[in-house]
């Protein structure tokens, strides 16, 4: 089987967060199901730099009104092609906002463009190669599927869902611009509160909707999580399936990460004290045995970073010590530093990312702090859990069901792996950081923390199989009703 996946970022190519992690990985685990995935992703030029020897495909003359071309590479076991459109592509700042942070201008193009070339290439523009399936994945491909059924193409579509809260929405006044016609300026294809909504465009066009945890599936059913679109979603719940994601074993693998100047696995935990050594070096924080706790995330109001910088002094009053690592909402960005300033030597704040220092991070702390208020999936307390780094989540989406409470009888089962909050307030995460603090100072206690979650195996194995099989399914309903079509007539 012959699946396009069609995406805007791709590890370890390019990566803004898990959506990256997950189009990389997936492809990989697939193959064991004999589905052969061909990742469509635009040729920016740190893409462009890492993927060594090309050939150009064909030529679009009018992709939106601009030229590209489509360039075959193969970089680190995956086969790729990528759109090469200088004039929506070729640009200083990552896939989405330019040097300063802002938005880029044009997004409803450049995106447009990714799911119009995706839905040629559907249609059998490449010379000797179609996919059965399609596979998009958020807003900035969800297009795809709305230009394939204006074009006829009746190919399956499976839209993956990783995070509901970016939809990918524009003025109405754009839809001529980006080539489709005004029929589908409707409540039941792009129309969304008076504007265009991607994303909801690919809700009602697509075969069928995944999410990355069941509970997110459930979640989103509901006002509170549904982000304005609930409704599409019950409509289309029969459609709706989900699959918890999974992790890249290979790259997240504490006895042969290179980003670690030590090894160790569950066998040898002792060693993970010298990276604790290093990674305190790093963020110019004290050397002693209180806990380190650290966030590596996006510093936002969704990963409940506010919350974070008004319950750290749980940590820091009772001797522990937090790094937070990553970008985001200016002003929580400020109340965190506000407070490491409060705590020299205690408590570092830094501002971006680089997978290196992720690693490190992981391979050096005690704890990883999650207070999410929503979150799809969640794969940082993934590698968490495989670095032997305990995980402090909120009860919510994905984290709630991959971490499990280090509740009395759980500890007592000796099956806790981390510990949950609820409700997701900053009073319920102090609560959970006390809890924390508290089995950190019972030394055995807190080994069996680390090792349980060790022994768990996030892999994409289980995952895979449950893509494979919904691509399956589909191809097979396809061929049936062809056949079904063609003994009618």
């Amino acid at each position: 089987m012959k699946v396009l996946s069609v995406t805007s970022e791709l590890f370890p190519l390019v990566k803004t967060g898990g959506l990256a992690d997950v189009t990389g990985s997936l492809p990989k685990a697939l193959a064991l199901s004999g589905v052969e995935t061909t990742t469509l992703l635009p040729a920016y030029p740190s893409v462009m730099e890492k993927v060594g020897q090309t050939s150009i495909l064909m030529s679009f003359d009018d992709i939106l009104g601009e030229r590209a071309s489509l360039i075959h590479a193969r970089a680190h076991g995956l086969d790729l092609l990528l759109l090469d459109c200088p004039a929506l592509f070729h640009r200083a700042g990552g896939p989405y906002v330019d040097a300063d942070g802002r938005d880029h201008s044009d997004n409803w193009k450049r995106f447009a463009a990714l799911s119009r070339a995706a839905a040629e290439i559907a249609h059998g523009a490449l010379p000797g190669w179609q996919p059965d399936l399609v596979h998009t994945h958020d807003w900035q491909s969800a297009l795809t599927s709305v230009y394939m059924r204006e074009m006829g193409c009746d190919l399956p579509v499976v839209l993956t869902i990783h995070n509901l809260a970016f939809q990918g929405q524009f003025e109405r006044d754009k839809l001529a611009s980006i080539g489709l016609p005004e029929h589908v300026f409707s409540t039941d294809c792009l129309e969304y509160f008076g504007d265009i909504s991607y994303l909801k465009g690919g809700l009602q066009t697509a075969d069928i909707i995944t999410t990355v945890s069941p509970t997110y599936a459930r979640e989103i059913l509901t006002s509170r999580f549904g982000m304005g679109l609930d409704g599409v979603l019950n409509e289309r719940v029969m459609a709706l399936r989900g699959i918890v994601n999974g992790i890249d074993l290979d790259v997240w693998n504490p006895m042969t990460d290179p980003y670690l100047p030590r090894n160790y696995d569950a066998t040898s935990l002792k060693r993970k004290r010298e990276n604790r050594s290093v990674l305190l070096d790093r963020f110019g924080l004290d050397q002693d045995n209180g806990p380190v706790f650290s966030a590596v995330t996006r510093l936002t109001w969704q990963k409940g970073m506010d919350m974070f910088a008004e319950a750290a002094d749980e940590v820091l009053y009772n001797g522990g010590k937090i790094i937070v690592f990553g970008q985001g909402d200016g002003e929580i960005e400020h109340a965190l530093r506000t407070t490491a300033a409060r705590y020299p030597g205690r408590m570092a704040v830094h501002v971006g990312y680089d997978e290196p220092t992720a690693h490190l991070i992981h391979g050096g702390s005690d704890a990883i702090v999650q207070p999410s208020r929503f979150e799809p999936c969640g794969l940082t307390q993934l590698y968490a859990l495989r670095y032997g780094c305990v995980p402090v989540v909120s009860r919510t989406g994905g984290l709630s069901e991959t971490i499990i409470d280090a509740n009395d009888a759980a500890m007592s089962a000796r099956v806790a792996t981390g510990f949950q909050f609820h409700p997701v307030n900053t009073e319920g995460l102090r609560l959970a950081l006390r809890r924390a603090l508290d089995t950190y100072a019972d030394t055995r206690n807190w080994a069996r923390l680390q090792n349980q979650g060790m022994k768990t195996r996030f892999s994409w194995e289980r995952s895979a199989e449950k893509y494979a099989a919904i691509y399956f399914n589909l191809i097979k309903r396809r061929t049936e009703d062809g056949l079904r079509h063609s003994i009618g007539a």
